[in-house]
């Protein structure tokens, strides 16, 4: 840049003239340059280029892409076909929208830091941008480029060689909804591209677990007969008190506006209560009174609270005798009178009737470590303060029998009549305002599998084979198979998903690997999952595809997702993938194009070269004939396109069973009530027959987990680890993103006093092992952590040495996959060990740490 070119920027940043700026440049020379203290050589450069403006760049309106809880928007700012930056919602674009916009009725649905920070995601280092082929051993890292070509006909020949010899069950459905989920390009246990893809191929095994939720999952569909038992979030800023049991909407963001609404319910004068291990950011934005309790004992806790309840007569009676089953004596079905065959009521298993064991505060305080008085005092604020919200979280239900925890809060929750009110709270699952959902065929095909089993038992399932029960592995009953198939598991597609950095029992997984014949892994980035991968398949990112988000579980909203950049290298979207893999399977198998176009009907095989035409004939035909024909939006396609949101505005707040408790309209459920005795459970006669495998009670009880600090385990590994969503990660997706760790370091978080005994400081390295494995991280030492219980955030890429161990501090090397029978994932049942290390620390792939939040913390 000229000196000349220098002069008239500076002139245009400062708004000067060039007279004004010459003197006053001059005046600066003669008062100082006279001193010899500074030179007067003009500049022959800026330090850096200046960034640019909003009027030199093309703006587009578009969403993050991941199960974070929610969907927010993200607005790329883009030169050419390049995001130079990303910004977020400020009210300007929705209809009737203008800058700083933000209602209780149409809040701004604004991106957090990980959405913010997703450039550098988009053009990481480890993006995958063509198909590659391992050349080395399983899990070594070593891959070659090959061609589109290549790597779709070894797949395809493999898939029919696989499904040749092993049959139905050989090829493993393990996609999720980590990274490809919209109305069209969907990764999906249920709805997903693959599902459906596998299924027209018939060779599927499925996985019918949730590991989010899915003890919550089922908890939800016993009681209530649906998991959409969740309000809006905004029905929160009603509530006169929020119980927080084991949540933390500062980190895991449910709906989209969830912080917006609590502040709402505080400033108008509601209390706040947290139940956790550890005292969290949220409770401290709330000034919650925490209420430390040990994990897994929660159904404990709940129920020492509810023998509070009955026995100073504060449940609402009118309420349980109109809408509840089993409850007490008086909601009894005829058909399950007696108590044979386990089919109690609950009332009377709290006062200890069955078992002589009331379970009174007494009683759960040796359990859950928190004092009788503070159980009373809780017990009788939520049965006295109206409305309120027990908002029982899924983290404690990611545990051995998980679901119990889950039944026993609803119990609670419908004993209080805090069901179907507005500023109550009925949710488990929590699933709210319905979104149409499926943009694709959702058709015969969908969903087919021949074989489905627990996601995180497919490892013991590849180990174990043949001999394997069925209740081992949750083996799901087929109604032309009453006994099931155990299936012969030769080959996986880890799509929308990195497993093996988020399943139980790592280890295990990595076993299992050595024993299959076919990995493929699509994904945009190299994940540790990819590293066992014999094919990776670059897919593009939601920048690069056209697509529509919706809210994940809560909010009423839909985001535009056009393709704001080409895909970079030779990246594919997962349909164009699986429309290509299906014409070549129909080619290879005498079906011809029979195949190809079924899958994909509105295509030809012109799709995996141009895709544009017909994703916009999909999504737009999914706006015209559901969004606007069944919800009556008014907006054409067009005008959603060039405004990019549009936010429904509910004519009253969004309350689950507001119209069975108002209306008298039944519940889904088989007696039509709540379900506090399950009409399922109770009538079982063979569990081995079930998907479940082990007995489940018909009523919430309190059931002792297999690890816990009340186990004689804790004699060789004496601290329980619980590892809940950290709040600079979405699960594993953004691990590698430079700019989120220098603001959040992967750390396990230590008691004071459990961390002056072992002679840990904050900032030492230190080993965390039990007979699972072995992992290393920097210490945290705080007061914020119940003694005894040591936080390891979920997420981390695992980073394994010579020896097998663990060197990012990966939770789920030493987390257990034995199975909880109602599907729950037992991620937060983990007793293990704690001491200062020599082991080599490894915080990233890309970088050695940056972090330095703990120069701001006092060191204990």
């Amino acid at each position: 840049m000229t000196d000349q070119a220098d002069l008239s920027v500076l002139e245009g940043r400062l708004n000067l003239t060039r007279r004004s700026f010459l003197k006053a440049s001059a005046a600066g020379a003669a008062a100082v340059g006279a001193g010899g203290l500074i030179r007067t050589d003009p500049a022959r450069a800026f330090a850096y280029e200046p960034y640019p403006t909003d009027d030199e760049l093309t703006t587009v309106v578009t969403s993050c892409a991941h199960n974070c809880g929610s969907r927010h928007m993200l607005v790329a700012h883009k030169q050419g076909d390049v995001i130079v930056r990303i910004s977020t919602d400020d009210g300007r674009y929705q209809r009737d929208g203008f800058f700083g916009k933000d209602t209780e009725a149409e809040p701004q649905v604004r991106g957090c830091l990980r959405g913010r920070s997703y450039r550098q995601r988009l053009y990481s280092p480890e993006r995958l941008l063509y198909p590659m082929g391992r050349v080395g051993k399983r899990g070594e890292g070593k891959f070659k480029r090959i061609s589109w070509d290549e790597a779709l006909d070894y797949i395809a020949n493999k898939m029919i060689e696989l499904k040749q010899q092993y049959g139905s069950t050989a090829l493993l459905d393990q996609s999720y909804a980590g990274a490809s989920y919209g109305v069209l390009h969907k990764s999906d246990q249920i709805e997903g591209l693959l599902g459906r893809f596998l299924g027209m191929f018939s060779c599927r095994t499925s996985s019918w677990s949730v590991p989010s939720y899915q003890g919550t999952t089922a908890s939800s569909r016993w009681t209530f007969g649906t998991i959409e038992d969740g309000n809006e979030d905004d029905t929160f800023a009603h509530s006169k008190l929020v119980i927080m049991w084991g949540w933390n909407p500062a980190y895991t963001f449910h709906g989209g506006n969830t912080f917006y609404y609590l502040r709402l319910a505080k400033q108008r004068g509601c209390k706040f209560v947290l139940v956790d291990p550890q005292y969290t950011d949220s409770a401290a934005s709330y000034d919650a009174w925490w209420i430390p309790i040990k994990p897994n004992t929660d159904a404990a806790m709940l129920a020492a609270m509810a023998h509070y309840i009955f026995t100073n007569n504060l449940q609402d009676q009118d309420f349980i005798d109109r809408f509840c089953q089993g409850m007490d004596a008086g909601t009894m079905p005829v058909w399950a009178s007696g108590s044979a065959n386990g089919r109690e009521n609950f009332k009377d298993y709290i006062l200890g009737a069955y078992d002589g064991q009331p379970k009174s505060p007494e009683w759960a305080e040796a359990i859950c470590g928190v004092p009788a008085k503070d159980i009373r005092t809780l017990a009788h604020l939520y049965a006295t303060t109206k409305p309120a919200a027990l908002k029982a979280s899924w983290a404690p239900g990611r545990n051995a029998y998980g679901e119990q925890y889950n039944r026993m809060a609803a119990a609670l929750q419908a004993m209080t009549a805090n069901i179907g009110n507005l500023g109550g709270s009925a949710e488990g699952v929590g699933k709210a305002w319905h979104a149409e959902a499926v943009a694709y065929p959702y058709d015969e095909y969908a969903n087919i599998w021949f074989a489905a089993i627990k996601s995180d038992r497919w490892a013991h399932c590849v180990l174990n084979y043949p001999n394997i029960s069925r209740e081992d592995i949750g083996l799901w009953p087929r109604e032309d198979q009453l006994d099931g198939v155990v299936p012969n598991i030769k080959g996986i597609f880890w799509q929308g998903s990195d497993w093996l950095n988020q399943l139980t029992n790592i280890n295990k997984e990595i076993a299992a690997m050595d024993k299959l014949e076919l990995v493929v892994c699509m994904d945009s980035t190299i994940t540790p999952s990819g590293l066992y991968a014999d094919v990776l398949l670059p897919v593009a990112t939601h920048f690069e595809r056209h697509d529509v988000a919706l809210p994940w579980y809560k909010g009423h909203y839909y985001i535009h997702r056009p393709k704001v950049i080409e895909p970079l290298g030779e990246s594919k979207s997962d349909f164009q993938i699986f429309t290509e893999l299906a014409y070549r399977l129909g080619w290879k198998t005498g079906m011809g194009d029979r195949f190809g176009r079924a899958y994909n009907p509105k295509a030809t095989r012109e799709y995996f070269v141009n895709p544009d035409p017909v994703d916009e004939a999909y999504l737009r035909e999914w706006w015209q004939s559901k969004v606007m024909a069944h919800q009556h939006v008014d907006m054409p396609w067009e005008e959603f396109k060039a405004r990019g949101i549009y936010k429904f505005k509910l004519e009253q707040p969004h309350v689950a069973f507001r119209e069975q408790v108002e209306q008298g309209k039944q519940f889904a459920t088989p007696s039509g009530k709540i379900e506090i005795l399950s009409s399922q459970l109770a009538q079982v006669t063979d569990w081995t027959r079930t998907m479940y495998g082990y007995h489940i009670p018909s009523i919430p009880k309190w059931i002792e987990p297999w690890e816990w600090l009340n186990s004689p385990k804790t004699a060789k590994y004496p601290f329980h680890m619980i590892s809940p969503h950290p709040r600079w990660r979405t699960h594993s997706i953004f691990n590698n993103c430079g700019w989120l760790r220098e603001t959040y370091e992967q750390e396990v978080t230590i008691n004071a006093a459990d961390a002056r005994r072992l002679g840990i400081r904050t900032g030492d390295t230190v080993e965390l092992w039990n007979e699972r494995g072995r992992v290393v991280v920097p210490a945290y030492v705080t007061e914020r952590c119940m003694p005894g219980v040591l936080v390891l955030h979920e997420g981390a890429w695992l980073d394994l040495d010579e020896n097998g161990v663990d060197r990012s501090g990966n939770a789920d090397m030493l987390t257990l996959d034995e199975p909880s029978p109602a599907g729950a994932f037992a991620y937060n049942t983990v007793l293990c060990d704690i001491r200062r290390s020599r082991l080599a620390h490894r915080p990233g792939w890309d970088r050695l740490a940056t972090s330095r939040a703990h120069v701001f913390r006092r060191e204990l």
